[in-house]
């Protein structure tokens, strides 16, 4: 199988119902909560927390999936904490899906047993699917009439969730869109492209072993009608407040590497890999990951961010 057949393959796994997960894979999601649940707080008044990702798959696997994302959130009082966050997917340069959304969450102060913490999601998606020049692995052009015309579609998001926190643990559940987006129609007037609801189960607890030493373990499960069940498990150590590195299992599909460095108090950056254990693992090299996440004080409330460290 060369690799014209695996882009055709991922092609239609992006786009066709039922073969695969449809929502980019993050390993290190407890650094990207806020682009999978709305309702992800922080507490931090007056500070703009901001953050980049992004997500190159399967490197070696000609038309391999490229995420990336940008996301934002700050409270506005005591209560209600607004954000946003803008999600592009790329698969070869051929499908391309762009979703930009905002968010508002809701926070109930449960005082020493944590926050509660309720969240909407909405925004719209631009979906983009270049046909021209499409061909097969004998060079022929690739002529099915239900891929004939290009696709240029933009759809309307809804979604919700629910997170709870304490200063040493988290879970939350979420459905970042409600709605189905219907992408391409067939001659029989079903539709063969479709995007359905996924949904999230996230979790992080913090160890403290001593003043220097903590462990991070947390899971990430994601379901979606037509798809198998995934789920991540990681496990970070924590030295000093300032290096973090760890290990993580996608279930039978990955093992992953993670590590990330506090540069300073208001800048984090971070990289994982992820070494891949399906069918394409003799094809690919593995996937890479890198983010970055920057505290902004708008007000100069918090001088040097003295206040106790967010572990997710």
């Amino acid at each position: 199988m060369n690799n014209k057949i695996i882009t055709y393959i991922l092609l239609l796994a992006s786009i066709t119902y039922g073969w695969a997960q449809q929502d980019a894979q993050y390993t290190q999601y407890m650094y990207n909560m806020s682009v999978i649940n709305p309702a992800y707080t922080t507490g931090n008044m007056g500070v703009l927390n901001m953050g980049a990702l992004h997500r190159t798959q399967w490197v070696g696997v000609d038309g391999a999936p490229k995420s990336s994302n940008l996301f934002a959130h700050t409270p506005i009082n005591n209560k209600i904490e607004l954000g946003f966050s803008l999600v592009h997917d790329n698969i070869g340069d051929a499908v391309k899906d762009t979703d930009l959304s905002l968010d508002f969450a809701y926070k109930l102060n449960l005082e020493e047993n944590g926050t509660l913490s309720f969240g909407l999601k909405t925004g719209v998606s631009f979906f983009d699917v270049n046909f021209t020049g499409f061909n097969l692995e004998s060079g022929e052009v690739f002529t099915d009439p239900d891929f004939a015309e290009n696709i240029n579609e933009s759809f309307f998001n809804l979604g919700a969730g629910i997170y709870y926190n304490t200063n040493n643990y988290y879970v939350g559940i979420s459905v970042p869109n409600f709605l189905n987006g219907k992408y391409l129609e067939r001659n029989s007037g079903k539709y063969q492209g479709t995007e359905v609801s996924h949904i999230y189960f996230t979790g992080g607890y913090v160890f403290e072993l001593n003043d220097m030493f903590k462990i991070k373990p947390a899971f990430m499960g994601k379901t979606a009608e037509g798809a198998p069940f995934m789920l991540d498990l990681t496990a970070n150590v924590l030295y000093n407040n300032k290096i973090e590195f760890g290990v993580g299992y996608r279930i039978d599909e990955s093992f992953s590497g993670l590590v990330n460095f506090r540069v300073k108090p208001e800048l984090r950056i971070g990289y994982a890999y992820d070494h891949t254990l399906s069918n394409l693992g003799p094809f690919s090299s593995g996937s890479h990951e890198v983010f970055i996440l920057y505290d902004l004080d708008i007000f100069n409330k918090n001088p040097g961010h003295n206040k106790s460290p967010r572990f997710f």
